[in-house]
């Protein structure tokens, strides 16, 4: 709690200072002037909506302010037939919203990868967020190589026996196609013990899509909770990410309140952009 309450001070302080007089026109002048300090965008990961059908789950990404979204099979199912991939993929452009991957996807067997990547083909998405096998990794590579889609192997922490940590799949496919990256998930990474942002730098030329995510603790007890109120340094983190040129999205995947998650939703968003706006 204490990044939040340091984050609020300089809010606060901000707030304060655009009160006096003549402050407005000149903060305007010097904003205009200023170029963006980041590249990446904010997106969302579909799980977070996942109680939702796909038309209501792509309204509430609109109301958030968020134009882009992987989607979970609860969205787009992966044996859906291309009917009904064509009529979702119109209705997401039909609402300004980009959908650049799918996942989490699982893959125990080649025909679980061949079905993947003909889906990802299909819905037009550039990015699989993936968990092939270790022995299907030879065969997702050439999948890889045959459809230029690229694939982000997702960790997901303690219990995790194939990618607990984006070491993990580093280490297995860092010698593979450029196109075979990493899809590191911050909050399973603090529940597993380790850093983020070292995570991010070791890795960062197999880092392709990043789930964010705030915890309650670095222990596999820890759950998900509204960014900005766990244990994770967003500051920090963001810091890191912008130092290193990242340029692809930063995607929220929200656990908790599955039923209602729209709030807590919109205050991590809210939270970060605030983060962000402070940043120089």
């Amino acid at each position: 709690m204490a990044n939040r309450r340091d984050f609020f001070k300089l809010t606060g302080l901000g707030l304060a200072v655009a009160a006096t007089p003549g402050f407005a026109a000149a903060a305007a002048t010097a904003i205009s002037e200023e170029k963006p300090v980041f590249k990446f965008q904010l997106g969302v990961a579909s799980y977070s909506l996942r109680s939702f059908p796909v038309d209501q789950a792509l309204d509430m990404t609109v109301r958030l302010g968020i134009n882009k979204i992987s989607f979970k099979d609860y969205h787009l199912k992966l044996d859906s037939d291309s009917a009904t991939i064509a009529k979702t993929v119109a209705l997401c452009k039909e609402k300004g919203i980009d959908l650049y991957a799918g996942g989490v996807i699982y893959m125990k067997t080649q025909a679980d990868v061949d079905r993947a990547f003909e889906y990802a083909k299909a819905a037009g998405m550039k990015m699989i967020i993936g968990v092939p096998n270790h022995e299907l990794l030879p065969y997702a590579e050439g999948k890889v190589k045959e459809y230029d889609i690229r694939l982000a192997i997702h960790n997901h922490g303690p219990g995790d026996k194939l990618y607990p940590s984006a070491e993990s799949a580093y280490e297995k496919i860092k010698n593979m196609d450029k196109r075979m990256g990493l899809c590191i998930d911050i909050g399973h990474t603090k529940r597993i013990g380790r850093n983020p942002e070292q995570d991010l730098k070791d890795f960062f030329d197999r880092v392709f899509d990043i789930h964010i995510k705030d915890v309650t603790e670095a222990t596999a007890e820890g759950s998900t909770c509204i960014i900005g109120r766990g244990i994770i340094n967003f500051p920090s983190f963001l810091k890191t990410a912008i130092k290193l040129n990242y340029s692809g999205i930063l995607a929220l995947e929200y656990e908790a309140e599955s039923k209602d998650p729209l709030a807590g939703m919109a205050e991590s968003f809210g939270y970060v952009r605030g983060v962000l706006a402070t940043l120089k």
